[in-house]
């Protein structure tokens, strides 16, 4: 790699040739799979972006010129040109670069993105920011075909392409049309994304007016036909009518093409929109022929691509919720199962495969998934709502006023709560049960392991109104589910482990390092199951049977499952100390999840030292304390 050790700034890069920058897209290929290969992270997008990414640096001004990368998971090229090549061996590493843009890891990752369809808008602030500044600078937001299909977008579009005070943005908004986004593209936008490709009739009308047109001497006509020619032969650009001067489509992978276009673009005033048509695993085959499955693989060989290991694996809770939705849809035909744009990665591959006309992928579209739930719900039907737990988030709302303001049947399905690992804060599902539990009707519930969260999942799907199940990431025990669809009494825990002195409330996956710690502790341990409505009864009797109470929780401590207990205490006038452990008031960033609960005072050690510490006692005298 002759030419890419020798950058380390996009100032290297504008000192090249234009004649090198396709060995460098080679070279930049190349590394980008050999980093991945040894770290996993995401693959098929960055490989699609490469070209893209050195054009933009080779043009513009950065980051002095501000580039907003939508989601980010795009933006490995980026990194390694901005400095960060021979941190790449640490991404989503503990202690190591992220594998989406921070603005606390370089001047050159201007807005944090991670969760989709916002960087219309930063950008839209970025340009008005230089606009009343007096600075001449260029904002560039770069989406996603994907990332298109969310409300936000279209908010930020119908704002942008407007004058605000007399003021326009000198705001370029390059959408990355790979016809795909994590699963495969849906809706009516990537419809007419695949109507403005297709066919060889718009080639042809395009290349022969062109032909007429050289030989006119009539300007205006130019003119209107450089504006509107692309209206005349392909359905009409929608964007041209958000006020933005549309220029595409492109091809994404041509340097030649690319980098002429963008200093045109460049030194244009106002809302431009350049539609580039790039191929998601760009230069490495399997990724080409499978672009889902090389999305955010862990590490492989990349002379083998990604193999099954041939072992036995325990279930993981989204597979767990995969085989429940089929059952339970086999089971009732009112059932309809929603995803946000996350058939894979929420488990409904085979739900898809087996019910289609119950099945409903709304594209990034948070909100909608939600309100379109509720609409069903009003029906009759029996909606299931998949998504992350951070996901949710964007949809709060909705949840409160479309759901259970009306206390419609409607499930939700959180996946992903808790830490994530290598994804970090921003996909971290922290705060699901501080901002569900609030909530008038809703209920949440929260399995112990693969078999509860089975058990569960029919527990709130049988239930008459909004009911969320949160669950983590990756495997649990390896428990054995069942086939059945048996539910558990309503709003009741158990008692795991009795002890004395000290009772150990888990709500969740936390159970099991809270029954190792009990076990050094000689303490009492009840699997809560639910956060609301809480077991009452369960928690009166340990209080007044205990001399400390201690909550666990895989969520934020702050208006968590611990403090509904506390609520719950003081409410009925019952005073003992209680100990509330849970995720700190702080972002959490990448690295092993396991690790992380570690660093955390989440393991078994950790609670054990955590109680221990609050006791105020040495760990000899512990039991006697507890005893007594």
């Amino acid at each position: 790699m002759p030419l890419l050790p020798t950058l380390n700034s996009p100032a290297d890069l504008k000192k090249l040739p234009r004649t090198q920058l396709h060995q460098l897209a080679g070279e930049l290929r190349q590394y980008v799979l050999d980093s991945v290969s040894k770290t996993g992270g995401h693959l098929s997008s960055n490989l699609g972006t490469v070209e893209l990414t050195i054009a933009l640096h080779y043009v513009y001004d950065t980051p002095r010129d501000r580039l907003v990368w939508d989601v980010g998971h795009q933006t490995y090229p980026h990194k390694i040109l901005t400095g960060r090549r021979d941190a790449m061996p640490g991404l989503r590493q503990q202690g190591g670069i992220s594998g989406f843009p921070r603005r606390d890891e370089s001047e050159y990752d201007t807005f944090g993105t991670a969760h989709s369809s916002t960087s219309i808008s930063a950008a839209h602030g970025f340009a008005m920011a230089a606009k009343l500044k007096g600075e001449s600078r260029r904002a560039v937001a770069i989406i996603g075909d994907g990332a298109m299909t969310a409300g936000m977008a279209f908010e930020a579009l119908n704002n942008a392409g407007v004058a605000h005070g007399g003021l326009l943005g000198d705001l370029l908004v390059i959408l990355n049309d790979n016809d795909m986004s994590i699963s495969p593209p849906v809706g009516a936008l990537n419809n007419y994304f695949t109507r403005l490709m297709s066919g060889n009739f718009y080639s042809q009308a395009r290349e022969g007016a062109k032909g007429l047109l050289k030989h006119t001497p009539l300007y205006e006509f130019a003119r209107r036909f450089e504006e509107h020619t692309k209206g005349m032969f392909v359905p009409g650009t929608i964007f041209e009518e958000f006020g933005f001067n549309y220029v595409g489509p492109i091809d994404g992978h041509d340097l030649d093409a690319l980098i002429p276009t963008l200093e045109n673009l460049r030194d244009k005033k106002g809302p431009q929109f350049l539609h580039v048509v790039t191929k998601k695993g760009q230069g490495y085959k399997l990724a080409e022929a499978d672009p889902v499955k090389y999305h955010g693989p862990t590490p492989f060989d990349p002379a083998q691509g990604i193999v099954a290991s041939g072992k036995p694996t325990k279930k993981s809770f989204t597979q767990v919720f995969g085989d429940w939705l089929c059952d339970q849809a086999e089971a009732d035909q009112k059932l309809v199962g929603i995803t946000p744009a996350m058939r894979e990665g929420s488990g409904m591959v085979e739900f898809h495969k087996r019910f289609p006309q119950r099945y409903y992928d709304v594209g990034i579209a948070e909100q909608h998934s939600v309100t379109f739930a509720a609409g069903l719900a009003c029906e009759g039907l029996k909606p299931v709502v998949a998504i992350y737990s951070t996901f949710l988030q964007r949809a709060y709302d909705q949840l409160i006023h479309d759901v259970a303001l009306q206390n419609l049947d409607v499930t939700f399905a959180l996946d992903r709560a808790g830490l994530v690992g290598a994804d970090g804060a921003t996909h971290a599902g922290n705060y699901d049960i501080a901002f569900t539990r609030c909530i008038p009707n809703m209920a949440v519930l929260t399995p112990a392991d693969e078999r509860e969260c089975r058990q569960l999942l029919s527990t709130a799907y049988a239930h008459r109104g909004p009911a969320t199940v949160r669950y983590p990431r990756g495997a649990g025990t390896g428990v054995d589910t069942g086939k059945d669809l048996s539910t558990l009494p309503w709003g009741r825990g158990e008692l795991r482990r009795e002890g004395q002195g000290v009772a150990i409330l888990a709500f969740g996956s936390l159970l099991q390092p809270a029954l190792q710690a009990a076990e050094r502790l000689g303490a009492t341990v009840a699997n809560m199951r639910f956060v609301k409505p809480l077991d009452t009864e369960l928690l009166e009797r340990l209080a007044r049977s205990h001399t400390l109470l201690v909550t666990l929780e895989d969520g934020c401590v702050m208006g968590g499952a611990g403090s509904a207990v506390a609520e719950h205490l003081h409410a009925a006038g019952l005073t003992l100390p209680v100990l509330q452990l849970g995720l700190p008031d702080r972002f959490i960033q990448h690295g092993d999840p396991v690790k992380l609960m570690a660093e955390i005072g989440l393991d078994a050690e950790g609670i054990e030292r955590s109680i221990r510490q609050r006791l105020g006692a040495p760990a000899t005298l512990l039991r006697a304390v507890v005893n007594d």
